[in-house]
């Protein structure tokens, strides 16, 4: 892969920490290196709270006594590798109505640069894992979108999180209600955007539903473009699980921002935002 001309970010990555992806942290940002991005982001998954990870599915997440090793180990990266390129401590934090109280003590219990805000699950049932595809059965799927989009709004409302994850997952696997729906759907689409837009955080543009049964981008073009509409600030991240991902179709992502008119990036040091300048490549 050449490496990049101009100022490239990836900011959703995740590591073999989280069970379900290969790599470890220095091997990411090694290849971050290599490929030349300016900044890696590593924003592993929050550790379970809410089911107990010894009997719900495998592999979900890093177990919450590796959460202050794989702190421990990012930082020391940061410093390994100051001048060569700029690593991010981050997170992907998980919101989780009614366990809002333990989620803000593992965010505010250590100190990093940014953290993502996805929701994945509604109650029990992770609707992006491929291995609880069946709890669509037998769903209104009308209503699954209903929940799922009160959660993104509530998420964004916290003040946990600085950036919102890949806004609408909900579609991962082909699911969406039906053409007498669609009023409806982007009602619920627009609420959630319009308290991220209220909340002053950021969104990304998550590149890796490109590769996904969907075969779209999280967010589409459409929800995108109501995104820059309502001035919410953007990033962009691959969402890579293998070191060798790293980056992947983040180019399709930047060219599309860069149509739609987009020309800055957020970027985030201790939690502090800075926009910065998107070029064309």
């Amino acid at each position: 892969m050449a490496k990049k001309s101009n100022y490239w970010i990836d900011y959703h990555t995740h590591h073999a920490r989280c069970g379900h992806a290969v790599g470890s942290l220095e091997e990411y940002v090694v290849r971050g290196i290599e490929i030349g991005l300016s900044e890696i982001g590593l924003s592993d998954h929050m550790p379970l709270l809410h089911v107990n990870p010894k009997t719900y599915y495998p592999e979900m997440a890093m177990a919450l006594d590796e959460l202050p090793l794989y702190v421990e180990e990012a930082f020391a990266l940061k410093e390994k590798y100051s001048g060569q390129i700029d690593v991010k401590v981050g997170l992907e934090g998980d919101y989780i109505e009614g366990w809002e109280a333990e989620i803000e003590k593992i965010i505010l219990g250590y100190p990093w640069d940014y953290v993502i805000g996805s929701v994945h699950f509604l109650g029990e049932w992770d609707i992006s894992d491929y291995r609880q595809v069946h709890n669509w059965e037998g769903q209104d799927v009308f209503a699954v979108y209903e929940r799922y989009y009160k959660a993104i709004g509530q998420a964004a409302k916290t003040g946990f999180y600085d950036i919102i994850g890949h806004f609408d997952v909900i579609k991962r696997f082909g699911y969406s209600p039906g053409p007498a729906q669609v009023e409806e759907t982007r009602a619920l689409e627009h609420a959630a955007l319009s308290a991220i837009a209220e909340s002053g955080i950021a969104m990304e543009l998550n590149a890796s539903g490109l590769s996904k049964p969907c075969a779209e981008m999280f967010p589409s073009r459409r929800i995108l473009e109501s995104a820059i509409q309502l001035g919410i600030p953007l990033t962009v991240g691959s969402d890579a699980h293998d070191p060798l991902k790293l980056s992947e179709h983040l180019d399709v992502a930047r060219a599309t921002l860069y149509q739609l008119g987009v020309r800055e990036l957020a970027t985030f040091t201790k939690r502090q935002r800075r926009m910065i300048q998107l070029e064309q490549d």
